[in-house]
């Protein structure tokens, strides 16, 4: 990896993994799928974790291609999504990052599903929205095919973090408890807080200095 694509990397990885935040993730999937045998949960987690890098994969390639479609300038699409990660970086800070992604009714209904490996877990509770919108910013922002390689490299660093948080979500569990997974959450929020301040900042010069 180029020393430009790795300086690429090092900024979207964070700021994708902030806003996925599979840590969080790991009480629900639990009460999901906990009573199912290990062979089953681990199933579950892969069809999740594939799910999500299809999806932000397929932004990350077509997001501008949509922009051009509804008439979006890409300034405008930072502005907007920089706020809205901002809204979720404040709920993360609060951790409150799963109430961002489902309502507590789809997260109940979720519980009776035969399946819930596509919907709910990798589509809305791993990429939804907020995670959605990073993936689609930061591919405006990828000017060279090194940078994109460097973004498709960051979702799937995602993805190996993702799949070994749920693999091992018991023992995770066990080890942080609730306080601990809450202070992990808080931490990415501030992460996410910092990326959504940037990402307006750079939406206003775009406008200002075109």
């Amino acid at each position: 990896m180029s020393a430009e694509a790795l300086a690429f990397f090092s900024k979207c990885f964070p700021s994708i993994l902030s806003i996925v935040d599979p840590l969080a993730l790991v009480p629900i999937y639990l009460a999901m799928v906990g009573g199912e045998a290990r062979a089953e949960q681990r199933r579950v987690a892969m069809r999740a974790t594939v799910t999500m890098t299809i999806v932000l994969a397929t932004f990350a390639t077509g997001g501008e291609v949509l922009f051009h479609f509804f008439g979006i300038t890409i300034p405008a699409f930072k502005i907007a999504g920089g706020v809205l990660l901002f809204f979720n970086a404040l709920e993360m800070i609060h951790a409150k990052a799963l109430e961002s992604r489902a309502t507590a009714e789809e997260q109940s209904e979720a519980k009776t599903r035969a399946d819930v490996a596509i919907i709910p877990l990798g589509i809305p509770l791993l990429s939804g929205p907020g995670a959605i919108a990073t993936a689609t910013m930061w591919s405006t922002r990828a000017r060279t095919i090194a940078d994109r390689l460097a973004l498709y490299g960051s979702i799937l660093a995602v993805a190996m973090v993702t799949i070994v948080a749920l693999f091992f979500a018991s023992g995770l569990v066990r080890l942080f408890k609730q306080t601990g997974i809450n202070i992990a959450t808080r931490v990415m929020g501030l992460i996410l807080a910092a990326t959504a301040a940037q990402f307006v900042v750079d939406g206003v010069r775009e406008i200002l200095h075109p």
